[in-house]
C-alpha cells in the first residue's frame, strides 16, 4: 500500500466507526457498499468531512428499508435520482476525540445517466457494478471507490496518479462525459477553483467544442456550480476557464465582455482582469474564515456596466459614466436568469449600485449629511460596501492606493464618530406617525407619509433634532403646503 493509500486509510479509520457499522448493514442485507467518489478524493488530499458519499448495488427502496432503522433523520428528495439521504451522529467515543458531531451521507445506486439533446433532465439508470459506476464518474479523481467493509481501495481510471499532478481527466472521453451530463464543464471549472487543479488538454478542447450544450442544463444547476467556484480557494482558476473556454459567454455573459480593448493611449485598465483582482482583494478581506457570497458576487460584477456606457471623449480619455446604476440592472437581470434568490439579488445589485459612492468623498470634504446618506443607503450592507469599495482600489501608484485608504479610514471613523453620536444604524425621524397626526391635527392618509420623509430627510440633513424643534419644523413644512 502506498503512503497515499495509508494516508487515506488514516482518514477513513476516523469515520469507521459510522462507515463500517453502516457497511455491515448493508452486507447483512446481502448488498454492497463503498465510499465513493469525492469522499475518497478529499480522503486522499486529508481533507475528509462528515459529508460522505456511497455507492451501492442496493435499489432505493431498499437504501431506504435498511437506514430508516439506523439513521437519526432521513430524507429522499433526491429519490428520483437514486440516492438517499441521511444523518447519523457520530459515536460519543468518536465524538469526544475528533470533535466530530453529525455527518451527512449520501448513498446512491450505481447508476448511468444521459441527456438527450433538447431535455434539462437526466435519463437516470441503474447500473450493475462498482466498476460501471466508476466509468460514469465526472472525472478519474472521482472515480475512485473504498469497498467496505474490508477497505478494498478501488481504482480502475489511475485517478489516484491523476490527483498526484492534479490535472482533471474524465474516465472515458471527455466528449462522452461532457453529452451524458453538460455540467460537467461546469464542474470542471469549479474543481480547478476549489482544488487548485488544471485539465488535462483533451478536456478543455472538448469544453470549447462542446460548450453550447450547457444551455440544455437547467439554471439552477449551473447557479449551484458558479456559487461552489466562487467560493473555492482559487476562484480566477475557475473564471479563467468558463472564459477562456466559452462557457462564461453563457452562463455569464457579462464577465468575458469585460475584456474590452484598451485604447490607442493606454489611458484605461483592463476591466476584466481589474474584476478578478478586485473579487481576490475583497476575498482578502473576509472576516473570521466565512466565506461571503454575497460580496464575492459583486465583486465580480461590480463593473459589468462599463461595456454598455464606454465613450471616447474629444480629449482622448475614455468615461463610463452612470456605469454603476446601468451595472446595477444587469446584475439583477443575469442573477435572476440564475435563478438566484430574490435577497442575494437585491443585495449585491445595490453593492453594484453603491460602489461608486465613496469617489464622491473627495478629500473628506463631505458633510455630515452626506456620511448619514451614506450610512442610510448602504443599511444592513455597509460593512459589505466598506470591503467592496477598499478592493476596488487596483491601482499600481503607491502614493495614489495610500491616499485612497486614508480617505477611506477618515470616512469610516467619521461614520463611528457620528454612530456613537446619533444611532445611524436606526435613522429615523425625530417624530413618529402618531406624533405627526396630533402635531398637525390631521387622521391616516398619504399626507402622513408625506410628512415622514420631509422629516427623515430633515434628520439626515441636521441630524437629530429634540421634539419641539422638530415639531416646529413640521409645523412651518405643513403651512409651506397651503395647509
Amino acid at each position: 500500500m502506498s503512503r497515499v493509500q495509508r494516508q487515506a486509510v488514516g482518514e477513513l479509520l476516523r469515520v469507521s466507526p459510522i462507515a463500517d457499522d453502516l457497511a455491515r448493514r448493508f452486507e447483512h442485507a446481502g448488498f454492497s457498499l463503498a465510499l465513493v467518489g469525492g469522499s475518497v478524493r478529499d480522503a486522499l488530499l486529508g481533507r475528509l468531512g462528515n459529508d460522505l458519499d456511497f455507492t451501492t448495488d442496493a435499489r432505493p427502496e431498499d437504501i431506504l428499508r435498511i437506514v430508516r432503522p439506523w439513521a437519526d433523520a432521513v430524507w429522499d428528495v433526491g429519490i428520483a435520482f437514486g440516492t438517499v439521504g441521511c444523518l447519523k451522529a457520530a459515536p460519543a467515543e468518536v465524538g469526544s476525540a475528533t470533535g466530530a458531531k453529525d455527518y451527512q451521507l449520501e448513498i446512491t445506486t450505481y447508476r448511468s445517466e444521459a441527456y438527450d439533446r433538447s431535455s434539462r433532465k437526466p435519463d437516470v439508470r441503474y447500473g450493475d457494478s462498482l466498476e460501471d459506476d466508476l466509468r460514469r464518474r465526472d472525472f478519474t479523481v472521482n472515480a475512485m471507490a473504498v469497498a467496505l467493509p474490508r477497505r478494498e481501495f478501488v481504482d480502475p481510471h489511475q485517478g489516484l496518479e491523476d490527483l498526484g499532478r492534479r490535472v482533471l481527466r474524465t474516465p472515458g472521453t471527455p466528449e462522452e462525459s461532457f453529452s451524458d451530463d453538460p455540467l460537467r464543464m461546469m464542474r470542471a471549472a469549479r474543481f480547478t477553483a476549489q482544488l487548485d487543479f488544471s485539465v488535462a488538454e483533451p478536456v478543455r478542447k472538448a469544453m470549447v467544442d462542446m460548450a453550447d450544450r450547457i444551455e440544455i442544463v437547467s439554471a439552477e444547476r449551473v447557479r449551484d456550480e458558479l456559487n461552489k467556484l466562487l467560493l473555492g480557494d482559487h476562484p480566477r482558476k475557475g473564471i479563467s476557464l468558463l472564459v477562456e473556454t466559452g462557457l462564461a459567454d453563457r452562463v455569464l455573459p457579462e464577465v468575458p465582455a469585460l475584456r474590452l480593448e484598451r485604447d490607442e493611449h493606454h489611458r484605461h485598465k483592463d476591466v476584466y482582469e481589474h474584476s478578478i483582482t478586485v473579487l481576490e482583494q475583497a476575498i482578502d478581506l473576509e472576516e473570521g474564515g466565512e466565506r461571503d457570497l454575497i460580496l464575492r458576487l459583486a465583486a465580480l460584477l461590480h463593473d459589468i456596466g462599463k461595456p454598455r456606457t464606454r465613450r471616447f471623449e474629444d480629449d482622448g480619455r475614455v468615461s463610463f459614466h452612470h456605469h454603476e446604476v446601468v451595472g446595477a440592472k444587469m446584475t439583477k437581470q443575469r442573477l435572476s436568469k440564475l435563478k438566484y434568490p430574490n435577497e442575494i439579488i437585491k443585495d449585491v445589485s445595490r453593492l453594484v449600485e453603491l460602489h461608486l459612492r465613496f469617489h464622491g468623498y473627495g478629500t473628506g470634504e463631505w458633510t455630515d449629511s452626506a456620511v448619514r446618506r451614506y450610512v442610510r443607503d448602504a443599511g444592513s450592507l455597509l460593512g459589505r460596501l466598506h470591503k467592496l469599495t477598499r478592493s476596488d482600489c487596483t491601482t499600481r501608484n503607491k502614493r495614489k492606493a495610500q491616499a485612497l485608504s486614508r480617505a477611506y479610514d477618515s470616512l469610516e471613523e467619521r461614520i463611528e464618530r457620528l454612530k456613537e453620536q446619533e444611532e445611524l444604524d436606526a435613522i429615523r425621524p425625530d417624530l413618529n406617525g402618531n406624533e405627526i397626526m396630533e402635531i398637525l391635527g390631521i387622521g391616516p392618509g398619504p399626507e402622513i407619509g408625506k410628512a415622514y420623509r420631509y422629516l427623515l430627510e430633515l434628520r439626515l440633513e441636521e441630524g437629530p433634532q429634540d421634539r419641539d424643534t422638530a415639531a416646529a419644523a413640521l409645523k412651518e413644512w405643513w403651512s409651506r403646503q397651503g395647509r
